[in-house]
């Protein structure tokens, strides 16, 4: 591998790297030993940055909460060069989950104790980026389309939620505030609470970005570029179909979506149409089709990072192998030709 690419994190002086590994199988699909065996593998391509949650692994359930966090945090205590490293980590949204906080907030109390817990359970004394996972109110995210006023069930204000976040900043248990699964509107509400309070702002949002779901560029890559809240895009593979491993109904095993019937959001008639596309594209020009979907974007400007996630270390060195694909003009507009032919997202 060439030396891996870096960007700067929003206005810190932090230099992440553009692949960020991704964690959320560990601990479910993946063993403590082979999550440990990817970061090696990942660090010694040059990947400093490291993604993950305190609701990890996925799918989320009560007796695997936290587990992630505990394989990372396990592997951390080992590096002799942690202040090299950023780790990013997330409070949990608003959910029904009844086995975590007795449902999780994003109030005071709920911050206060979801960043204890992901501090012990990861061994550091500081989180590098601290991300809000998904927003307290009712409001379009993980793709759901069509917006319609929801109820809102007296949801803690935007402003308690900073006000929290911004404390523990103060105190140095986190380093910098990020959002995740966040809305055009959102991100303004953040940064004009910032503002109106003189408190440091995001500098991060994490959703999804991938050439079946391009619909950040819409409202949000604006925000990205102007108020330097870079995306790090998740699920670039749109959980691994842009391989085109699921393509006419193959189910491999093991795989995600042939474990896992809740991962469907991209296996509708029209997503299929559109993957087909893409990998005839790529293998047309010699590619292998998950490389140019990283490629592309990798490729994006308001892209601070891509989150790549691997089950083998195969498929790891496969991901980490984008890093040195540059796609051409051609394959460019190729790329653009199919994407005005799919809805966007495509459901």
């Amino acid at each position: 591998l060439c030396a891996m690419q870096t960007r700067r994190l929003g206005n810190t002086d932090l230099q992440v790297s553009l692949l960020c590994l991704g964690t959320m199988t560990w601990g479910e699909q993946n063993s403590e030993a082979e999550a440990h065996a990817q970061l090696d593998r990942a660090r010694a391509a040059g990947i400093n940055f490291i993604d993950t949650a305190e609701m990890y692994p996925v799918p989320p359930k009560a007796d695997t909460q936290g587990a992630t966090e505990t394989i990372l945090g396990n592997w951390l205590a080992r590096q002799p060069d942690r202040d090299q490293l950023v780790i990013a980590s997330k409070v949990t949204g608003r959910s029904d989950w009844d086995y975590l906080r007795g449902g999780p907030r994003l109030s005071a109390a709920h911050i206060d104790e979801a960043i204890a817990g992901s501090l012990k359970r990861l061994r550091t004394d500081t989180i590098d980026l601290y991300q809000v996972h998904w927003p307290e109110r009712s409001t379009n995210y993980f793709g759901k389309l069509g917006y319609q006023p929801g109820d809102d069930r007296d949801p803690v204000p935007i402003e308690e939620t900073l006000a929290a976040l911004v404390r523990h900043q103060q105190a140095g248990r986190i380093r910098h505030i990020g959002l995740s699964n966040e809305t055009p509107w959102g991100v303004a509400e953040y940064l004009r609470i910032c503002r109106a309070n003189g408190w440091p702002a995001p500098v991060s949002i994490q959703n999804p970005y991938n050439l079946l779901n391009r619909s950040f560029e819409v409202g949000l890559a604006e925000f990205a570029h102007r108020e330097q809240v870079g995306l790090l895009a998740y699920s670039p593979l749109a959980f691994g179909v842009l391989s085109g491993k699921y393509l006419d109904g193959q189910r491999p095993e093991g795989a995600r979506l042939s474990l896992f019937s809740r991962f469907a959001r991209y296996t509708g008639e029209t997503a299929e149409r559109c993957t087909r596309a893409y990998v005839e594209l790529a293998r047309s020009r010699g590619l292998d089709p998950a490389q140019m979907a990283l490629a592309y974007i990798n490729s994006r400007p308001f892209v601070t990072a891509n989150i790549i996630g691997a089950t083998t270390l195969a498929q790891l060195d496969s991901n980490l192998a984008s890093i040195d694909l540059t796609l051409d003009d051609d394959t460019l507009q190729a790329i653009e030709a199919i994407h005005r032919d799919c809805p966007n997202p495509c459901p």
